[in-house]
């Protein structure tokens, strides 16, 4: 089973996202994105969790079709997506002689597709990339859209650029060695996408449970294709950010802030998970969502194992910490809610005491 996406900017055709079973269809789709690669030298980017699982089949794939093969792989983790670690990218890259002909490969899940197609748009002042997501999460958010970056001391993704990639290639094989946890943080951003943009598919992965977490090849594609339509027609009506693309931070703002505040230990996901319950939380409080409506997101989250409760942190510092993020406008926050399951929208109105009201409410009494 195998299907395709594809992604336009500004109106025209831009890149393929396409959904595999394996990793059989990667020499030839590269070839379809990026032309006659018997000429380019390739660089594929990893970090030492990925690497360990598929840097070695992903080169006995690609090295024959090169002119030219090397690998960058740096420590897994939250911690090397900065600056430090772009520029040892950089390094290697001047060492080896890559020019603007050559090509970039993200072999990972976010932190390796955020930070690679950062060094892509920067080195050389534009190089191509590809992304091979390898996270559930990876796959349905941070690949598609062309959104780069890395963090700046504390600052999460305050440098970066937009910054399209020339293919996107997925695989469901992957899953089989995605931890569950991990697994389970990708559905976070699924469930997000169906509550700010998509009732039915909501209703889908509610009901649908048991055959997601099975992991057969044909659902995973069937939610995949859903969760990537969801984003490429929100990125396609705002590729660099300007309005409807901000309602894809449902759950981000106080999620981030949590993330940051717990040094990374919970998983974006985790986090995102978090904040979709203080979202949907502030949106009863406006009168958009029922009771019935919130408890009902809290257990879809939790029933894919996801937090919707956590401790630790103080109430105050949740609140400061998000008003560091990039989304201010202002001065304020720009926070997205639901109108309803299914639609959201961007709100400038919330107080510090209803955010607190919210912070709170996902805090354990």
């Amino acid at each position: 089973m195998r299907k395709e996406i594809t992604v336009h900017y500004n109106g025209n055709p831009c890149y393929e996202i396409t959904l595999n079973e394996t990793f059989d269809h990667l020499a030839d789709d590269i070839f379809r994105a990026v032309g006659d690669t018997k000429t380019k030298k390739i660089c594929i980017v990893s970090d030492s969790n990925v690497a360990k699982i598929y840097l070695n089949r992903v080169r006995a794939i690609l090295e024959p079709q090169f002119c030219g093969f090397i690998s960058f792989v740096f420590e897994a983790g939250e911690q090397s997506k900065n600056m430090d670690t772009v520029q040892k990218l950089y390094e290697q890259l001047i060492v080896n002689h890559f020019d603007r002909h050559d090509l970039l490969v993200a072999l990972g899940g976010g932190v390796v597709g955020d930070l690679t197609g950062f060094g892509a748009a920067t080195y050389l002042r534009g190089i191509d990339f590809i992304q091979i997501p390898t996270s559930l999460l990876a796959q349905v958010d941070s690949s598609i859209g062309g959104k780069t970056g890395v963090d700046f001391w504390q600052y999460k993704n305050m440098v970066g650029s937009f910054y399209q990639p020339r293919l996107v290639y997925m695989s469901t094989e992957v899953f089989h060695s995605l931890p569950d946890r991990q697994f389970a943080g990708g559905m976070a951003e699924e469930i997000k996408h169906g509550l700010i943009r998509d009732k039915a598919y909501y209703i889908w992965m509610r009901e649908n449970r048991e055959l997601i977490l099975r992991k057969s090849p044909e659902t995973l594609i069937d939610l995949l294709e859903t969760g990537c339509n969801i984003k490429r027609v929100v990125v396609e009506n705002d590729p660099k950010e300007k309005g409807e693309r901000a309602l894809l931070n449902f759950g981000h703002t106080i999620g981030h802030a949590i993330e940051k505040l717990s040094d990374f230990s919970l998983y974006h996901g985790e986090c995102v998970s978090l904040g979709i319950v203080a979202a949907s939380f502030l949106s009863m409080k406006k009168g958009n969502l029922t009771a019935e409506e919130l408890h009902d997101i809290e257990d879809v989250l939790a029933s894919y194992d996801l937090p919707v409760r956590t401790d630790g942190y103080d109430r105050n510092k949740i609140l400061e910490t998000s008003k560091s993020d990039k989304k201010m406008i202002g001065g304020k926050i720009k926070f997205t809610l639901l109108k309803n399951i299914g639609e959201a929208y961007s709100d400038l109105s919330l107080t510090d005491e209803d955010l607190l009201e919210a912070i709170e409410y996902v805090l354990c009494p």
